[in-house]
Order: structure tokens, then C-alpha cells, then sequence
């Protein structure tokens, strides 16, 4: 060890304060660093790990190739494991309404190919022999067939054709180009439904069933899945080893590790990461390099004359360069160590909602990596290197005279410091002195006040973004009344009840409703119009005939009473055969500027009109029927989605009760379907439900919704929010209450001269302190000038963003009042705190002993 370094030891020693202080700046900011990285890489093998339980742990897939092929690709180098099915061959889905999905193909699994490749039962079993068969939901939902467990299918089983060359699942249906040539048929029997199997492409031309193969079947026509023990050259032995065949890659599994061609995800975690290891290191820099300049300006006249004696630039600057190192080597182990720990208390906090946002079974555990440890060190000491080089360079610049004497520590004209009459007036002699000080430090005083803005921000822009998904998902749960939605479309109304009354007996049911849309049409006068709704449409001429298309919602007789005793109008007036109705007629419009206007169809708020049944897109006119309708602005119950080409933001539809649907003639009309179940267990009551509708052979296309299970889902994702936007800002918060605390003090600490002949020509401890306080005021205000616009600006974009992705109306901004007034109670106590440490160690001082102290 040189002298420079045991001068440097000493003048760490001597600063104690100011080292410790800097110690625990390097701390927070590896730990931070450190969980945000180990957090990374935690989540990214989590989702990696989820997808291979969902897409199978293969790597690469080989298409159409024979027993041979299979043979040599299992004893490659590098090549862990295999699993194969037969491709037995295709047939046509007969009543299928996917014209680019005609087919059936048909896989046959060995024992081993099921342990392989994940296969998600509905219900039923999976099948023991080559005679039964399993059959992908998706078949009835997108192809419009359905199969019941215990059917059996006859097929006509061939090779698909194309100028004589056999066609595969990774090859899409050629309309006109191609041919189906059975070669056997064979009879299955429907043991099972299932998940579509996540090995089937999308643009795939048949939909995959599944039997069990048997050794007796000479099929020699293979699909080949590969699991590499190096993912790494992937694409490299694929390529290599296809020869003449096809391949696909587990671009599911693959691009979690980075080898994806798709690589959004990891793209959108480094963002984020980088995002947050940049603000850490700006917060870090801004304190560790604040804790170097006050070294140097401690040091100045040391510097001097350590250069007066033939100390060189460099070995100065190697100096300071060796103080962060050993400041280094003491906080970044610690904080490596803190970084791990806290994400490994963090993780089970967190990880039962990890699961829940993204319905995987696969528990987030905690995941270390080496690399991520070196990268976490080598960014906390580039910081402390890149903190401590700036004020070294301008150290070994500084000419010997100018650090001896100390003459640039301050270096200000005296118009810069020059403050108004009228602030004299207001402030006083004590903080008029205040002002002029904070004039002549400008560049000390803007990190301080750009710390406190940074953690002001930040902390009004997580706490915003935490409440408002709060808001979001207490709006989801407040506009659905139900734990469990189905919805279908043209559905038959005695197949809808017969439907309801099964599903009522799902396990866990204790309530529920129902409701049914029908299409219809109305014709009314231009001039019944209102005139925001006429300018909107272009219809200007009054007596113009238009031709309006509407829904009439059936709902329950009950459900209807309620509501319009909710409305307050007269149920006498509102029930029985020839009552009024109620209606809602009102469009919604974006503007330019991203709000949304609404406004009411319709002068009048009741009129009377005829309404036309629509029947395959015609309307019945022979059905039309008067009715006089009382206009509102809601409805008792959502109706399920409309899948015709209405008009966005268009609402124009009728609300009557069940009890009238005879009146209107329309048992033949097939209609939009809505259920609503309340349930003590919805996922239990969903899983039941899912096998009910696989056995019922429902031909319209439906969806079931377990809405409670979308409320946890949004409940969880604000609670992961919640743990890691508080442990964030308050380690940011840290880092910049150490950073104040470190600059403050230290500058409190350096002017010990100025304030001691203060002091000595007859200021009063009172009148001294009035200036001090004075300081800590103009710290504070000019935070809260810059921190408050600029933390309310970034409040109402994350609001913008979050209702533009999420498209919900009527959804008002709410100003965080409380986080704004948290973060100016916190500015204020933080710097008030500060001072009052800082002073209280400067009157402890005699003054005679301070005004000698020229070398501070």
C-alpha cells in the first residue's frame, strides 16, 4: 500500500460520517440492482418452466419421417431425449365450417409419448387401445362438430395430395390444389375430450385426434419430437439435421430462453429491468458521486499540497479511485447478499398470485445465476467508478495555488447571488442570507432537490398506477353481478332452458339468471332524431324514413320488477300484457383527443314505434308489432357480446321482461343467449360445467367465462404490483433520504467557517436557526415546484394507458390527492430532519476552534 492510499484510508476514517453514509448508498443500490435482476431471472425461468409443463419440454419437431430417421436423430450428439407418434393420416370433418380446417388427422400415441407430450383432459379418459380415440374441444368450437364421450366414428382414413406429393400438418390446405386419397377405414370410439394439443400449429389443416398405437400397426410414418441438452444451437442441428424433411420449432418454450426468433418477452422484460437498473443507477450516482465531490472538497487543499510535493495527476486520481474501491469492496458483497435475500423473502409472498395471473400450476421459486450476480457487481461498480472518476479528473486538474488557497470551491459573480427588495422585505436578514447561499451553490442544491424530485415521482407514479388497477378491477366486479358467465350465439330458446336447468346442477350453484337477445329493426322519422345523432349520421332531411337496427332483451320477471322500481317508475304502468316498455338508445364516440362523448339517439325520452323481427339477416314484416317505449340511460343486466356489424359504440335496444316473449311471436327465432351463476366454487362449478357442455352436442358457437377467477386474477396482479412497487420506491426513497442526508449535512458540515462567523458577530441561536429553517423551506419548495407538475403528469398518463389498453368508459382520472400529500409531508420531514442533525453537530463546536479551521 502507497502513501496515497493510506492518506486516503485516513481521510475515510476521519469522515466517518460521510463514508458510512456512502457505504449504505452502495448497499441500496447493489441490493436493488441485485433483486431486480435475480427477480428477472426468477420470473423467467418460472414462465419457462410453466410452458414446457404446457407445451411439452421438446425442442425441435420433425414431420413425416420413418423409423430410420428416428433411429439416427436419437443417437446424436447432444440429443437427451425423443418421443414419436404415428401419423396414421387424415379425414375429412364432415359438417365442419372451417374452410381452412376440412380435416381430421389422426396421431397414435405410445405410453411414452403421453408421459412426453402434455395432453389436458376435460373429460372422459384417455384411450387404452387403437380403437378408442380422444377428441379436441376446439373440433365443436371452431369446427361447429361435436363429439360425446361414447360416440363412435367411422372414417375414411388417407394421405392428403398435391401434385404427388404427400402433404403434413406443417403444410396449410391448398382450396382446389390438393386431394384426400383414403386408403383404410377405420372405427373409433369416443373416450375422452381434450385441450387442442399445443403441438398442433394453428394454421393447421386437420384437427389432431388421438388413439393409442399398438405393435401390431405398421405404419412407418413418424412425427419426431427432439429435447437438446444445449437449446443453444437449436437452430443450427435443425437445420442440419432435417435433411429433407420439415421442422417446427417449441417456440412456446424456446423464447424464454432467448432463442426465439420471437423474443417480445424477453425484449419486454430487459426493457423494464433496464428501465429500473437506469433509475437506480442515476439515484446511486447521484449520491455516491455527491459523496465524492464533498471528499473532494474536503480534501482540495490536501490535493494542493500533495501536488506542491510532486504528486501527479494520475496518482491523484488514483487516490479517489481507490477510495471507491474500498468503499466498494465493503458495500457491494453486502448488498449482493441483501439483493438476494430480500427477493428470497419477497417470492413466497408473491408466488401464489404469480400463479394466479397466469393460470399456471408451476410455483415461482427463487433462481440465481452467476451471470446475473456478476452483471449485478460489475453495474454497482461501474456506478462507483463512473461517481467517483468525475470529481478525480476535475481533482487532478484543479492548478496547485487555486486548492491550496481553496479559491474554486465557490466561484460566484456577484450579480448571481443578488436577491429582489421584496424578497428581502418578506424573508428577512436570516432568509435573504438564506437565499443568497442557496444562489451561490447552485450545483450542490439541484442534486439535492433532484434526489427528492426522483423519489417524489416515483413515488406518486407507482402508488397511481396501484389504485387505479384497484379502481379497474373493482369497476369488473361491480358491472358483473355473476361469479360465472356463458354466453352463445344463435342459440334455440327451449336449448337455452334446457341448457340452464343442467348447468343449475353444477356442484356449488346458488344462483343464477338468464336472459335472451333478439335481432329486430325499426323504422322512424329523421326528425325524431335528436340533432347531435342526426350531424353524427349525416341525416339532414326531417322527414327522411331511417331504417334503425335494435335488440329486444328478454330478462327475467323478477330481475325486470326490480329494475324498474330501481328507475322509480310505476310498475303497474310498466307490467302485464300491453305495458310499456323500457329502452336505451344512445351512441358512443372517441374523439380526436381520446375522450369519449355520449349522447342520447332520440329527441324525446318516449315515443312509440314498430318494431321487425330480423330472421337469417331478413326482416319479417308480417311480425311487426307497436310498442311504446320510456327511453333510460342503462340496462338491468349486460347483454352477452354482439357478434353482428352494429355500429361501435351503437346501443339501441328494448328491455322486457320473459313473461311478454309469446306477444312477440318469435318462438321460431334463434337468439343471443346469456347466463349468469353465482357459485360457492367457481372453478370447481366451471369444470363441471365444461364437461356438461361437452356432453350436450351444442352446435352455436358459446363461451363460458368464470368471472371470479378474472377478479382474482386482477386482485393478484394489483397485490404483485403493490409488494414491488413499495419495495422499490422505498429502496429508491433510501437511496435518496441518503443522498439528502449525505449532502445536506456534509454542506452544513463545510461551511462550519462561514456559519461560526456568523454566529460570532452576534447572530442569536434563534435568529441562526430561522436561517437554517429558511433553507430547508427553499429545499422543499422548489421539490414540490418541479416534483408535484411532474409526478401529476405521469399519474394521468398511466391512467391514459391503462384505460386505452383496457377500453373502459366511463372511467374518470382521479388526482392522487393522497400520495401528492404523503410525498409533501415526506419532502419537508426529510429535509427538515436533515438539517436539524447537521446543526445540532455544528453548535455542539466552539467557534473559536471552527473560524481556525482553514483546513476543514
Amino acid at each position: 500500500m502507497n502513501v496515497f492510499h493510506k492518506i486516503t484510508l485516513q481521510s475515510m476514517k476521519k469522515s466517518h460520517t460521510r463514508t458510512i453514509v456512502t457505504i449504505i448508498g452502495v448497499i441500496l443500490s447493489t441490493t436493488m440492482i441485485t433483486a431486480v435482476a435475480t427477480f428477472g431471472t426468477s420470473l423467467l425461468n418460472f414462465l419457462l418452466n410453466s410452458s414446457i409443463v404446457k407445451y411439452g419440454n421438446w425442442h425441435v419437431e420433425f414431420l413425416e419421417v420413418d423409423s430410420s430417421f428416428v433411429q439416427k436423430r436419437s443417437h446424436d450428439n447432444g440429443v437427451v431425449k425423443t418421443a414419436t407418434f404415428e401419423n396414421i393420416g387424415y379425414a375429412t370433418l364432415d359438417g365442419g365450417r372451417s374452410p381452412e380446417k376440412p380435416y381430421l388427422f389422426i396421431a397414435g400415441f405410445s405410453d411414452d409419448t403421453f408421459n412426453t407430450l402434455p395432453i389436458s383432459l376435460i373429460s372422459g379418459r384417455l384411450p387404452e387401445n387403437s380403437g378408442e380415440m380422444l377428441v379436441p374441444a376446439h373440433i365443436a368450437i371452431k369446427g361447429g362438430v361435436r363429439f360425446k364421450v361414447g360416440d363412435t366414428i367411422t372414417l375414411a382414413v388417407g394421405n392428403r395430395l398435391a401434385e404427388n406429393k404427400s402433404l403434413n400438418q406443417h403444410d396449410p390446405f391448398l382450396s382446389g390444389k390438393e386431394t384426400l386419397i383414403p386408403i383404410t377405414k377405420r372405427t373409433y370410439t369416443v373416450v375422452g375430450i381434450c385441450e387442442r394439443p399445443t403441438f398442433e400449429e394453428h394454421s393447421a389443416p386437420g384437427y389432431t385426434l388421438i388413439t393409442k398405437v399398438e405393435p401390431a400397426d405398421q405404419i412407418d410414418s413418424y412425427t419426431l419430437f427432439i429435447t437438446l441438452k444445449d437449446p443453444r444451437y437449436v437452430q443450427a442441428y435443425a437445420s442440419s439435421a432435417a435433411e429433407t424433411h420439415g421442422y417446427i420449432l417449441n417456440d412456446n418454450v424456446l423464447r424464454f430462453m432467448g432463442l426465439s426468433d420471437n423474443k417480445l418477452i424477453n425484449t419486454l422484460l430487459y426493457t423494464v429491468g433496464g428501465i429500473l437498473v437506469a433509475i437506480i443507477m442515476i439515484g446511486s450516482i447521484f449520491l455516491i458521486y455527491n459523496s465524492f465531490n464533498i471528499s473532494l472538497n474536503e480534501r482540495t487543499r490536501q490535493f494542493g499540497i500533495l501536488s506542491s510535493v510532486g504528486a501527479t495527476p494520475s496518482q491523484l486520481r488514483d487516490s479517489v479511485l481507490f477510495e471507491g474501491l474500498c468503499i466498494g469492496a465493503i458495500g457491494i458483497p453486502i448488498g449482493v447478499l441483501a439483493g438476494i435475500g430480500s427477493i428470497w423473502l419477497v417470492i413466497p409472498v408473491v408466488a401464489r398470485n404469480f400463479g394466479t395471473i397466469l393460470y399456471s400450476s408451476v410455483p415461482l421459486t427463487l433462481s440465481v445465476s452467476i451471470y446475473t450476480i456478476i452483471g449485478a457487481v460489475a453495474i454497482s461498480l461501474v456506478t462507483i467508478l463512473i461517481s467517483a472518476y468525475i470529481p478525480a479528473r476535475k481533482a487532478a486538474k484543479t492548478p496547485i495555488i487555486e486548492s491550496i488557497r481553496q479559491t474554486n470551491v465557490i466561484k460566484t459573480e456577484s450579480n448571481a447571488v443578488k436577491t429582489s427588495k421584496l424578497a428581502q422585505h418578506i424573508y428577512g436578514l436570516e432568509g435573504n442570507l438564506a437565499l443568497k447561499n442557496f444562489k451561490r451553490n447552485k450545483t450542490r442544491y439541484r442534486s439535492i432537490v433532484l434526489s427528492l424530485v426522483l423519489s417524489l415521482v416515483l413515488f406518486v407514479s407507482g402508488t397511481t398506477f396501484r389504485t387505479t388497477l384497484e379502481r379497474l378491477s373493482e369497476q369488473y366486479v361491480t358491472d358483473i353481478e355473476g361469479d360465472i358467465l356463458f354466453n352463445a350465439q344463435e342459440m334455440n330458446i327451449n336449448e337455452m332452458f334446457t341448457l340452464y336447468d343442467t348447468l343449475k346442477t353444477a356442484d356449488g350453484i346458488y344462483g343464477s339468471t338468464y336472459q335472451a337477445v333478439f335481432a329486430y329493426s325499426c323504422e322512424v322519422k329523421a326528425n325524431d332524431l335528436s340533432d347531435r345523432y342526426r350531424k353524427f349520421t349525416g341525416h339532414t332531411v326531417t322527414d327522411q324514413e331511417v331504417n334503425l337496427p335494435m335488440n329486444i332483451q328478454f330478462i327475467e320477471d323478477s330481475k325486470y320488477v326490480e329494475f324498474v322500481k330501481k328507475l322509480g317508475l310505476s310498475e303497474k304502468e310498466y307490467t302485464g300484457r300491453h305495458a310499456k316498455l323500457i329502452v336505451i338508445a344512445r351512441q358512443q364516440i372517441e374523439k380526436k383527443d381520446g375522450t369519449i362523448e355520449v349522447f342520447d339517439m332520440f329527441a324525446n325520452r318516449s315515443m312509440a314505434m314498430n318494431v321487425i323481427p330480423i330472421k337469417n339477416n331478413q326482416p319479417m314484416e308480417k311480425l311487426a308489432k307497436k310498442l311504446d317505449l320510456t327511453f333510460v340511460d342503462t340496462y338491468p343486466v349486460d347483454p352477452p357480446p354482439d357478434q353482428s356489424s352494429t355500429p361501435k359504440g351503437y346501443i339501441f335496444m328494448v328491455i322486457a321482461p320473459y313473461s311478454l316473449i309469446g306477444e312477440f311471436q318469435i318462438q321460431d327465432l334463434k337468439a343471443n343467449v346469456g347466463l349468469i351463476f353465482l357459485s360457492k366454487n367457481p372453478s370447481q362449478s366451471v369444470t363441471e360445467m365444461e364437461m356438461i357442455l361437452q356432453g350436450a352436442g351444442i352446435t352455436s358457437e358459446y363461451s363460458l367465462y368464470n368471472v371470479h377467477a378474472i377478479f382474482e386474477q386482477w386482485r393478484s396482479l394489483t397485490f404483485v404490483i403493490d409488494v414491488f412497487t413499495y419495495f422499490f420506491v422505498f429502496m429508491i426513497s433510501l437511496i435518496a433520504i441518503a443522498n439528502v442526508f449525505n449532502t445536506i449535512s456534509t454542506n452544513v458540515r463545510l461551511r462550519r467557517r462561514e456559519l461560526a462567523m456568523l454566529r460570532s458577530v452576534g447572530m442569536s441561536d434563534r435568529d441562526f436557526n430561522k436561517m437554517m429553517n429558511f433553507e430547508c423551506v427553499f429545499y422543499g419548495m422548489r421539490t414540490l415546484l418541479y416534483g408535484l407538475p411532474i409526478a401529476g403528469i405521469i399519474s394521468w398518463l398511466i391512467y391514459k394507458v391503462l384505460v386505452t389498453v383496457e377500453r373502459v368508459d366511463n372511467f374518470n382520472y382521479v388526482f392522487p390527492w393522497s400520495s401528492m400529500t404523503i410525498s409533501v409531508f415526506s419532502v419537508l420531514t426529510i429535509v427538515f430532519i436533515t438539517m436539524w442533525y447537521a446543526i445540532n453537530e455544528i453548535e455542539r463546536e466552539n467557534i473559536i476552534d471552527a473560524l481556525r479551521d482553514d483546513t476543514i
